[in-house]
Formats: structure tokens, C-alpha cells, sequence
């Protein structure tokens, strides 16, 4: 079979031989299949691929969601546990009322446990989300043991009471010794509001 004796124009392709007919078949085959695929295919591989993502994040947020849901009285405990703790905490803060006989309180206990008050300064409250506190200054001279006792008489205050800030320093030819600290106390401090006094009506 001799190429340049066929006539190669598209109206004389019947007249093709057979092989011939049947390469440029399957060409034509391939190319309609190649526009398919780019024009039609591409796009929906891209959308599958989407909506298999889409699939595994919806997955995961079931997921979690369930184990949420499996968990739900366990969690619904631990918060009862957590409000309860909180009722405890809020009931150990003293009153505005009872804060001043707290820093009575604390005083009494620092010199109970032998120890002398070189700085006993009460701060302005501090006001959080719901309660105040309030920061005592504090320097205090004597053993090392009167100190513990100190300390450990603060936590034993039935009333809410934190030591922050603490430094030691041994005072000069004396077994005794200084600590300066910041006592914490707290309070709901929560303010009733007060209601307006009513405008008489004039007559």
C-alpha cells in the first residue's frame, strides 16, 4: 500500500483502506474522548474531589458531636460539681460588712503567732468579673517558725485568704527574720443598686 496514492481529503475517506479507516476511527475515538473528559470530566473529578472533603470535615464534626453527646450527663455532673464548688468559694468570701472585722482577723493572727507588724496597709478593692479583691501590704518581723504559724493561721481563717509576694530576709545579728507580703482577701462585692426616691406628684 503505497501513502501517496490515497486521497486523503475527508469526502474520499471511503474509499480509505481498511487500516487506514480503522487508525483514523480510533483518532477520532481518542480526540472525542480527550474533549469529554477535559470540557466534562475535569469539572466533576474537581466537584468529587470537594465533596470528599467536604465529606471528612462533616465526618469529624459528627464525630465530635457524638462523643459530645455520649458525654453530655458527664459533663452536665462536672458542671453541677463546678457550680457547687463555686457556691462553696463565694460563701467562704467575707461581706463588705465582715471585712473589716477580717483584717482584724488576719492582724490578730500574725501577732498570736508572735510575729511584730512593721507595715500593715489595707489597699483599694480590685474589681474582677464577679467579686473584688482586696490587697493588704504587710511586714511582719520574727523566727522563721512564727512566720510559718502566720502563714498557716491565714489558711486556716474561715474566710478566703491568699499570700502572694513573698520575701524573706534574715535581720542583721538576730536569729529573727522580715518578711514582706501581699495578703489577699475577697468579697462578691456585688452592689445593690439603689432605687431612686419617687418624685411626689405636684398638685
Amino acid at each position: 500500500m503505497n501513502l501517496s496514492d490515497i486521497n486523503w481529503e475527508l469526502e474520499a475517506a471511503g474509499s480509505w483502506p481498511l487500516p487506514i479507516k480503522i487508525a483514523a476511527g480510533a483518532l477520532v475515538c481518542v480526540l472525542v474522548t480527550a474533549g469529554w473528559v477535559y470540557y466534562d470530566t475535569i469539572d466533576q473529578l474537581d466537584e468529587l474531589e470537594k465533596t470528599e472533603l467536604k465529606e471528612q470535615e462533616l465526618r469529624k464534626t459528627f464525630e465530635f458531636k457524638q462523643i459530645k453527646a455520649v458525654n453530655l450527663d458527664d459533663y452536665r455532673n462536672q458542671l453541677k460539681q463546678i457550680e457547687a464548688s463555686l457556691g462553696d468559694m463565694i460563701r467562704q468570701m467575707p461581706t463588705k460588712a465582715e471585712v473589716a472585722n477580717l483584717l482584724v482577723d488576719i492582724s490578730q493572727t500574725g501577732l498570736a503567732s508572735g510575729l511584730e507588724f512593721k507595715l500593715f496597709k489595707p489597699g483599694t478593692d480590685i474589681r474582677k468579673d464577679f467579686y473584688s479583691e482586696l490587697p493588704i501590704n504587710i511586714k511582719v518581723v520574727g523566727l522563721y517558725e512564727e512566720l510559718g504559724l502566720f502563714v498557716s493561721g491565714l489558711a486556716a481563717l474561715p474566710r478566703i485568704v491568699t499570700v502572694h509576694n513573698v520575701a524573706i530576709t534574715p535581720k542583721k545579728d538576730s536569729k529573727a527574720m522580715e518578711m514582706t507580703a501581699v495578703v489577699k482577701t475577697y468579697n462578691e462585692g456585688v452592689e445593690k443598686p439603689q432605687s431612686k426616691p419617687k418624685k411626689r406628684k405636684k398638685r
